[in-house]
């Protein structure tokens, strides 16, 4: 099976905070891959290495056999035709309807007449669910209703990639499963390849063909759903069983709690 992205010991940090410290991972073709870990843990990072927005400090991502980093602006603009992109807080123009939302890249990115424009937005929205909300604002929308349209308008070029950042947080049970479905059978129905970035364990589960665990700013485990759920590593078991004790830790990095505390004359 081909790979659509491929990281080889990517390393970033932001100022003194080393954040990756030799990312390895390969993203295949037609696939819905999960990238789990802990907040911080930098899941968003790499994602941002993915379309371009940060330079790593060493290593590489190929992303269709071009190392990222190295493509001019042109390239660059280019290979971001064929990434779409969902983001944690949804990132809809707030002063766009629900329709333009989803008009501007097709504006932006093509030569469509605005009768074809009008039907890829229509459709895009009818498979979220969300056709008739079309001539509504941002504002009129609840929050699951935003992230349905923010899916629609990731999916509006039929881009070969779609990440999906945190897709599921603040979601009611309702709201979360829908977009959860939606990913995969988009996924499925599109021929996309899908990278859903995410904490949320049980949503995850049900929608990814592979995870990826970061720990300590590298991949500490990998495999299928099954080979996860079953791993005796103690980082994967804490994290997927949601125990309080264990090799991640829930305080930041910091001096003694009574040497902070103690009374200073």
């Amino acid at each position: 099976m081909t790979s659509l992205i491929e990281v080889n010991d990517l390393h970033f940090s932001y100022g003194r905070l080393q954040v990756l410290k030799g990312i390895n991972l390969t993203i295949p073709r037609g696939k819905v891959v999960g990238i789990m870990g802990t907040s911080g843990c930098g899941k968003s990072t790499l994602l941002r290495h993915f379309g371009g927005q940060l330079r790593p400090s060493r290593g590489s991502v190929k992303f269709m056999g071009q190392v990222v980093h190295q493509l001019d602006d042109g390239e660059l603009y280019r290979m971001r035709l064929k990434m779409g992109m969902m983001f944690q807080v949804s990132g809809l123009f707030t002063d766009m309807s629900v329709y333009d939302n989803l008009a501007f890249p097709l504006r932006e990115h093509t030569d469509l007449p605005e009768v074809i424009i009008n039907d890829l937005v229509l459709m895009k929205l009818h498979a979220v669910g969300l056709r008739g909300a079309n001539n509504l604002m941002p504002s009129e929308l609840s929050g699951g209703m935003q992230r349905r349209v923010a899916l629609a308008r990731a999916i509006a070029t039929d881009p070969l990639l779609v990440m999906y950042d945190e897709p599921f947080a603040g979601l009611d049970p309702i709201s979360l499963n829908i977009i959860a479905n939606l990913i995969r059978t988009l996924n499925d129905a599109l021929g996309t390849t899908s990278i859903v970035v995410t904490y949320d364990l049980m949503s995850s589960l049900k929608v990814v063909d592979y995870l990826y665990f970061i720990h300590n700013g590298v991949v500490a485990a990998q495999g299928t759903v099954d080979e996860m759920l079953n791993s005796q590593d103690p980082s994967v078991h804490q994290f997927l069983h949601a125990e309080p004790d264990g090799p991640i830790a829930f305080q930041y990095l910091s001096n003694q709690y009574l040497e902070d505390m103690k009374i200073k004359g």
